[in-house]
């Protein structure tokens, strides 16, 4: 057997599809025949987000006959990198240019508008393709499970992102912003950036991609007070120094640290990891230092507030007299037991209430089940695997959230969906998927069709991207994203 050095192979030498070559004659240059037969193993992944590119991109640089198809329910592209990345975080949407490059590759196709579970199940992807992968994400929100969540003025964080960003199903909210505070749940980067959309001065947000819709009711907002509440300490926080950062110098606002939450913790810190302590050393020094002279005169001009709030935990949302809407919440207070990774919070006894017309719930998202025939854990909200390999269930993969748990950032996800890339190859080469010709596409553009189902392309998705750049253009913004599925699909000529 040949050594395995297709790992290596680089991909600018297959950057155009080549014809197959005779079983007989070895591909050139490339050490590793694959033991199963046919020529071009026909793979699809479920997804678009950053999970599903990132397996693709890993597949088709390491295997260099391989055809790859992404299934995206939506008509758009990318995931959470459209709908979840804050719109004054430009930078961070950058790898839409790589993706775009795989997209583009004659090896890939994307095909949107098609709700695998719905349109096409599981089984008959399966059918289909030599490997099917699961990247589909994390679409649900945790719910908080107390009474009153049910009011008017409590939405989940991440429908309110997928407001203000564009994505279609949040788009008939309509969070009332006519409250003077704000209480968010949750220490997680999703929760600062929440926050620093409610308090940033919306001139600095117009010249962003959030929609239209959005930067007129948050133009409109009275919001001047944000609390963000966790039921742990300043040491288990979820959000990173960036996003940190960004709160402790965003215009026009000024922190409120309660500096006993913090005693004791500067001696603590000496042992943590780096990136924690750098972390909580500026907490601390926004909690307990003096501003110098410059700061605090920013802060004494600021007429919006945010500030952390530890050792609490939501025990009930509190309704107005009337019983129509949110007016508070109910926050057990709460201590620390355990240590390590078993530190957990646990209630004193001792309760206190916080006035609040808006409450925001960041306590994590949740993947949900896509098809009955695909093993599922709904207590982790996780298909159960090893090493991206679905239990049970030959030739079925996953990736990213729907993999591991909705943690990390997109560098993390990159890793993760390289991973089960390499393990998926790993099994294509030891022979263990179908060594049969598969159609691939072809059999289920058939099914679809039957079903009254037209999937969208990457090039009909430049289309709109032009559409969407072209709208933007005039007000300065990058974009004018297009919200509306049904306005997307005439502008196609669907």
């Amino acid at each position: 057997m040949a050594s395995r050095c297709w790992r290596w192979w680089r991909w600018s030498a297959w950057s155009r599809l080549r014809p197959p070559p005779s079983r007989s004659t070895p591909t050139p240059g490339f050490c590793q025949q694959f033991s199963t037969q046919e020529k071009t193993p026909q793979i699809c992944v479920i997804g678009s987000g950053p999970a599903g590119f990132y397996t693709a991109q890993h597949l088709l640089k390491h295997h260099p006959q391989a055809h790859v198809d992404i299934y995206e329910k939506q008509l758009v592209p990318f995931g959470l990198v459209r709908f979840g990345v804050a719109p004054d975080h430009p930078e961070v949407k950058n790898v839409i240019n790589t993706f775009t490059q795989t997209a583009r590759s004659d090896r890939c196709a994307f095909l949107g508008n098609v709700v695998v579970g719905r349109d096409v199940s599981v089984p008959e992807l399966r059918e289909a393709y030599h490997a099917v992968v699961l990247s589909y994400g994390a679409e649900d929100h945790q719910a908080l499970g107390i009474p009153g969540e049910e009011l008017p003025g409590v939405v989940s964080a991440r429908a309110f992102v997928g407001w203000y960003n564009g994505l279609p199903e949040n788009q008939k909210l309509t969070p009332d912003l006519s409250c003077d505070t704000a209480v968010i749940l949750g220490h997680g980067n999703v929760a600062l950036d929440v926050a620093r959309i409610l308090l940033t001065p919306p001139e600095r947000l117009e010249k962003t991609d959030i929609t239209e819709t959005a930067l007129g009711v948050l133009r409109q907002s009275r919001v001047k007070t944000v609390w963000i509440v966790g039921r742990r300490g300043p040491l288990q926080v979820a959000f990173t120094i960036k996003e940190l950062r960004e709160m402790i110098q965003l215009p026009g606002t000024r922190p409120i640290l309660d500096p006993a939450d913090f005693l004791g913790l500067q001696d603590r810190i000496k042992e943590v990891p780096r990136p924690r302590r750098r972390l909580t050393e500026l907490l601390l020094q926004t909690a307990m230092e003096k501003p110098g002279v410059e700061e605090a005169a920013r802060r004494a001009q600021a007429s919006r507030a945010w500030g952390l709030r530890f050792f609490r935990s939501p025990q009930q949302v509190l309704p107005s007299s009337d019983g129509q809407r949110a007016a508070g919440i109910r926050l057990a207070i709460t201590r620390l037991e355990g240590v390590g990774e078993a530190i957990r919070a646990v209630p004193t006894g001792d309760v206190e209430d916080l006035p609040c017309g808006l409450v925001l719930s960041s306590v994590g998202y949740k993947s949900r089940s896509i098809d009955p025939s695909v093993p599922f854990d709904p207590k982790r909200g996780v298909i159960p695997n090893i090493d991206g390999r679905v239990v049970d269930v030959p030739g079925l993969y996953c990736s990213g959230w729907v993999k591991r748990g909705p943690t990390g950032v997109i560098a993390t996800t990159m890793t993760d969906s390289f991973l089960t890339g390499q393990v998926l190859l790993q099994d294509l080469k030891a022979g263990l998927l179908p060594s049969d010709p598969r159609p691939g596409y072809a059999a289920i553009q058939a099914l679809l069709s039957s079903r009254g189902v037209r999937p969208v392309s990457f090039s009909d998705w430049e289309k709109l991207d032009a559409e969407e750049m072209s709208r933007g253009q005039g007000a300065g913004k990058p974009r004018e994203k297009l919200v509306d599925p049904q306005e997307m699909l005439r502008l196609l000529g669907h």
